[in-house]
């Protein structure tokens, strides 16, 4: 609804084909290899919990309200903006790439599960691409306009707190956490490193913020 171009529009059709591919393959790890509705549940019971306010405030309010905003006005490019960059450039980029490269060389590394490893790496690849398509928007969008430009900042300057919160691990006693054979430490430079790469293409580095 919000593609200013005939081929920005294909594009974002075929994420949209990409995601619902994702759900799939996710739904059938759930069904076919967990396959315990009860223990399903119960992960995901705990995980809300460990995760707190900063997953709730990325995912459960930030994102909803930005794409709360932008579907009810589609031409409005300050909204368009503010989802691209909670969407594309933190959670998509700056968690998921983090995400799927701790956790899938836990995976390789202790022979777990190739099937979901291998599923999960050809929704990595269908990730960079729509990473791709955040940054050349953005980066098109800073460069016609200032304005544009410093609601990525505003956009960034909120919700990074709640980012680095959430690449922590929980609190136990001060102890680090390594259950992926990874301290946070690294989980989180390799998460700010990722997403410094990106700023300096969008044209709003990080030490603009």
């Amino acid at each position: 609804m919000a593609a200013d171009t005939e081929e920005e529009a294909s594009f974002l059709a075929s994420q949209q084909v990409d995601e619902a591919r994702h759900m799939q393959f996710y739904a059938r790890v759930q069904d076919e290899v967990i396959a315990e509705p009860e223990v399903i549940a119960a992960h995901l019971a705990r995980s809300r919990e460990e995760l707190g306010e900063p997953f709730s405030l990325i995912f459960d309010q930030a994102l909803v309200s930005a794409h709360d905003r932008l579907a009810a006005d589609p031409d409005d490019a300050a909204a368009k903006v503010d989802f691209v960059t909670t969407y594309h450039l933190i959670i998509e980029s700056t968690l998921g790439l983090t995400a799927f490269e701790f956790i899938a060389r836990f995976l390789r590394e202790n022979e777990l599960l190739p099937g979901f490893v291998e599923g999960y790496s050809k929704i990595h690849h269908d990730e960079q691409r729509h990473i791709g398509y955040g940054v050349w928007f953005l980066g098109k969008a800073a460069q016609r306009d200032a304005a544009l430009a410093d609601r990525v900042r505003v956009t960034l300057r909120e919700l990074l707190p709640a980012v680095a919160s959430a690449l922590a691990p929980p609190d136990r006693d001060g102890t680090d956490w390594d259950a992926l054979g990874a301290t946070s430490e690294e989980i989180r430079d390799f998460a700010l490193q990722g997403l410094s790469r990106r700023l300096k293409i969008v044209g709003v580095p990080l030490d603009s913020l």
